[in-house]
């Protein structure tokens, strides 16, 4: 039997040593870079989760907007008693009512809207049961069916999206949650606030109708990511027969 104590092992040179650092390099060649072959990363624009994507409502964990109107009723029952009893200034007046689509609100007399205008207005409001996102480095779009695109930014502070005798929108981003803003005639505000799961399963979005007398209004909705069907046709533009449809999967 051979005895050798760990000094000796150590005093002998290993040659194997010297076949992996040969091995090492051959299998991870070093590379040289120039300065314009690096990506440049501008630090002005900040990194934001990723809401891109197709989403579909979530009813069972969507608000219902009458449940939610009868809850905030309860809870407000007093306040507008006695908002009811309050003499109106602006009795004997009639004022234009005022249309967000196919809901008006503060006419007949009154141009302040209740909580059940509102109401009727965020459930119009949030009527699409599917949104599309659309997320660049340097912009994010919200496409709504029906209505205009939100569109936004990726940059710090507040930005002002358009303004028309319609009202005024602004957006921003409050952390990583994005925020739209809109300010419709009659001192009526329209915020939305998207957050997003960090692992892009899941959306929510909260709608928050706001008047002038600062009666509100919120609406939340529950969004999980879907991924869109192929579409039934393929079709490819030819030069003697124009474009030409067949239906997807035909012949395999």
């Amino acid at each position: 039997m051979y005895k050798f104590s760990v000094t000796q092992l150590f005093r002998k040179p290993c040659k194997s040593i010297g076949l992996l650092s040969i091995s090492v390099a051959l299998m991870f060649p070093q590379f040289s870079y120039s300065a314009e072959d690096l990506p440049v990363l501008d630090l002005s624009i900040p990194l934001r989760l990723d809401f891109s994507g197709f989403w579909e409502k979530d009813f069972r964990r969507s608000d219902n907007w009458e449940d939610e109107l009868n809850r905030t009723m309860r809870i407000r029952q007093e306040a507008a008693a006695r908002q009811q009893s309050s003499p109106s200034s602006g009795l004997g007046v009639t004022l234009p009512p005022i249309s967000v689509g196919n809901v008006n609100l503060g006419g007949s007399g009154r141009r302040t809207a209740n909580i059940v205008d509102l109401a009727r207005l965020a459930e119009y409001i949030s009527r699409q049961s599917t949104i599309e996102i659309i997320q660049t480095r340097n912009e994010i779009r919200v496409k709504r069916e029906g209505d205009a695109d939100l569109v936004c930014g990726m940059d710090y502070g507040i930005m002002q999206t358009f303004s028309n005798e319609h009202g005024v929108e602004v957006c921003g981003w409050d952390g990583q949650q994005l925020i739209f803003q809109i300010m419709l005639p009659g001192d009526l505000v329209v915020a939305h606030r998207f957050t997003v799961a960090s692992n892009n399963s899941s959306l929510n979005l909260v709608t928050t109708i706001t008047s002038k007398n600062r009666e509100s209004f919120n609406l939340i909705q529950a969004f999980n990511r879907y991924d869109t069907p192929s579409a039934p046709f393929d079709c490819e533009q030819t030069l003697s027969r124009g474009i030409v449809c067949s239906q997807s999967g035909a012949g395999r």
